[in-house]
């Protein structure tokens, strides 16, 4: 394990480690070796039910807190994520093989929490006036309680940002369930919510297969389920929370367009088209921009710009900071990603451009696939609409921005769009037409703790980030006082 990091991958539960579970354990492989890694126990309804209780005697403990009081904890976590920034990014690596060039998830986290932090000593209510009487109307925001967060493999580092954070701002207790696939940032998180001074069991950080996803989203005393990953789990999720009526917040997968104008600066869009498309997570990420639309007159330069890029990466060891492309997470996800590339030469869907192999040499025992591209794809084709996780994109052509428009929404996604021009009426214009949670323009998805993110349409609902995502943890009450 890294440098002695984390000497039990037990559960984190009321301030304890709990090793010994009823649903065993799950032995971690490393992608980029295919070796294991360590062994995870795994939280079943029973340490479920231990995990939910000690958060409910911890949230008690935590609203009693003054304001001051808690945000100051709060800063006081942030330093000391701040204080453990590389190790967090180091355990990002060890947990799912992204390159340490990517793994800055850790400075995300602080920045969201020196963020909203700030917001728990501020007003988030209001008083209004009632009609026709001098009566006392209170529109107050109260935490739910308890609330479950259920992090994706490729991102729990962000997922606590983004939703533990502003959880605790909004003054609840949180059940924290990373993927067994990659658990290790999110417990060594969970340490240090401890040594910052936060009450024990404020922050129960809970592994877990299907089983105690299923009990921990039907337990009677989550109050609201903020869940993060596909949209085949995130029906199971909210069937199970219908159970107890638990409000569900989902950020689902994506399908994104890149929209590259004949008016845009050329290099740069090629080169944030590798970032955002192939290379980041090697495509795993619900952020990608796998669709790649391209206008007609600068398609064969923009194709040529782009390829080069893409030849210019570096694949290999993920902790080597020269490294920009790592490995899929497992030997499931390159089968099938593997499968989906013969599916797509097989089908005609496009031209194979570039990739579209498992890379072998001293990269073979881990799960490594060549950054693959197509070009002149259809985009009715299953390779432009469904999602593949992995490094394939697809590069399509269009002839002016309504076909642009047309062709990026026409997709059953649309968590994030991308636009490259240099004309600011034309920005204007195709951002607002775009059926998308987050349109970035010539810009990379650089999520912010002050700014909305969530999807339309089968990317989800609800918001993390902003004052918008602070509100997804509060719930309003009215109290109106007769004054007559």
């Amino acid at each position: 394990m890294v440098s002695g990091v984390i000497a039990s991958a037990g559960l984190l539960i009321g301030g304890e480690r709990v090793a010994d579970t009823s649903a065993g354990t799950h032995q971690h492989i490393y992608p980029a070796t295919g070796r294991p890694n360590v062994v995870v126990s795994l939280a079943g309804p029973p340490e479920i039910d231990r995990a939910v209780a000690a958060a409910k005697r911890a949230q008690r403990a935590w609203v009693s807190l003054t304001v001051d009081r808690r945000r100051d904890l709060l800063i006081d976590l942030a330093d000391l994520v701040h204080e453990h920034l590389d190790e967090l990014a180091e355990l990002n690596v060890r947990d799912y093989a992204v390159p340490i060039s990517y793994a800055g998830t850790s400075m995300l986290l602080e920045r969201f929490l020196r963020h909203y932090a700030g917001y728990v000593d501020k007003p988030l209510g209001a008083s209004t006036p009632v009609n026709g009487s001098f009566d006392i109307n209170l529109i107050e925001r109260e935490p739910y309680g308890v609330v479950a967060v259920i992090a994706p493999w490729n991102g729990a580092l962000a997922v606590a940002a983004s939703c533990v954070a502003p959880a605790l701002a909004a003054g609840n207790a949180v059940v924290f369930k990373p993927s067994e696939l990659a658990p290790l940032a999110a417990l060594r998180f969970g340490e240090l919510c401890l040594l910052a001074g936060l009450p024990p069991g404020l922050v129960n950080v809970v592994p877990a297969g299907a089983d105690g996803g299923d009990a921990l989203v039907r337990h009677p005393d989550v109050r609201k389920v903020h869940f993060t990953g596909g949209g085949e789990t995130a029906r199971k999720v909210i069937a199970a929370a219908a159970t107890n009526l638990t409000p569900v917040v989902a950020e689902l997968g994506g399908k994104s367009a890149n929209l590259v104008f004949s008016d845009a600066d050329l290099p740069a869009a090629a080169a944030l088209a590798a970032h955002q498309g192939p290379l980041m997570q090697s495509g795993q990420s619900c952020a990608c921009a796998s669709r790649i639309l391209v206008q007609d007159s600068i398609y064969d330069d923009f194709v040529d710009a782009f390829l080069t890029r893409i030849a210019e990466a570096e694949v290999g060891d993920p902790l080597d900071r020269a490294v920009t492309v790592g490995p899929v997470i497992g030997e499931g996800a390159l089968r099938r990603i593997l499968a989906t590339i013969d599916d797509a030469v097989g089908r005609g869907s496009g031209e194979l451009l570039t990739g579209g192999n498992r890379i072998g040499g001293d990269l073979a025992a881990g799960y490594f696939i060549e950054p693959t591209v197509f070009g002149d794809v259809d985009n009715a084709s299953e390779l432009a609409q469904i999602e593949t996780f992995g490094p394939v994109v697809s590069v399509i052509r269009f002839r002016d921005d309504d076909d642009a428009v047309a062709i990026a929404n026409d997709s059953a996604y649309g968590l994030n769009a991308f636009v490259h021009t240099r004309d600011l009426v034309r920005a204007h214009s195709v951002a607002r037409r775009m059926e998308s949670g987050s349109v970035w323009v010539n810009q990379f998805s650089d999520m912010s703790p002050q700014g909305p993110y969530g999807g339309y349409k089968q990317s989800g609902f609800g918001r993390t980030g902003g004052l918008e995502g602070l509100h997804e943890f509060l719930q309003v009450k009215n109290i109106r006082i007769g004054m007559r």
